[in-house]
């Protein structure tokens, strides 16, 4: 498979050639659209990075960052948590697939269990070394799978993710390394929230480290973010930091 090129590319010179494939996978009798990214020159069985998207679901930007850890020697995997590939655009549409997930939070943890494991059956793949990292909605999605415990996963990278906990009864340890970037002004998780993070994640033993971004709102990774009045707004500076953190927080846990 020849070379693909995105349109989210966030400025990068990418001359490698990336294998894309889509990657079939269910949750009981949801079924899950996927894809997988990798170096064509990757030496298997290589660790597995699980991208879980914003609140649109698994769209071209989703897809841009599958491809973008996979440029950083990984498996990557872009998950499909709504299910049956469905994505939206306008803010009902994507609050009405998200709430669900939102508000059942058992459910979000068995369709993040199910995403893992299909993950780790991808031939070549190593399952015991899984990242789960995620934008918006899906930095809770990694927030929630370092939370779960769920086998195989080392590590969690929260891209201006959302903090509140699942409330689903007293929280275990937490082994997995958690890397959390923030921006310090985003509306959507405060200054109290931050601290109720380290908190929680102090607590459950949790090797954690959170970056906050100053003058930066929400979605800061996304090119396409330009809602100053609801707190939304790209931030290319805070998004390269954030970015060369993943790839350095992703050896680590190699």
């Amino acid at each position: 498979m020849g070379p693909f090129f995105l349109r989210y590319n966030w400025g990068m010179s990418m001359p490698a050639t990336i294998q894309r494939e889509h990657y079939a996978y269910a949750d009981g009798s949801t079924q899950c659209r996927g894809l997988v990214c990798r170096l064509a020159s990757l030496t298997l069985p290589a660790p597995v990075i699980v991208s879980c998207h914003a609140w649109g679901g698994r769209d071209a930007l989703a897809d841009a960052a599958a491809e973008r850890f996979a440029r950083m020697g990984w498996i990557s995997v872009a998950a499909d948590l709504y299910g049956n590939g469905k994505t939206a655009t306008e803010r009902n549409e994507c609050s009405a697939l998200m709430t669900p997930f939102m508000k059942d939070r058992a459910m979000l943890r068995e369709r993040l269990r199910a995403t893992v494991a299909a993950a780790q059956r991808i031939p070549g793949a190593d399952g015991s070394r899984v990242v789960v990292a995620g934008f918006c909605f899906g930095g809770l999605c990694a927030l929630d799978a370092a939370r779960a415990a769920i086998p195989g996963v080392v590590g969690a990278a929260s891209f201006h993710g959302l903090f509140t906990p699942p409330q689903l009864g007293p929280q275990g340890p937490i082994a997995a390394k958690v890397l959390v970037m923030h921006g310090w002004d985003d509306p959507m998780a405060k200054p109290d929230s931050v601290l109720a993070l380290a908190t929680e994640l102090t607590t459950a033993g949790a090797k954690w480290e959170i970056d906050a971004y100053g003058q930066t709102v929400h979605g800061f990774t996304n090119p396409s973010a330009a809602d100053p009045a609801s707190g939304i707004v790209y931030d290319a500076l805070a998004c390269d930091r954030a970015f060369a953190r993943v790839e350095s927080f992703l050896a680590e846990c190699a």
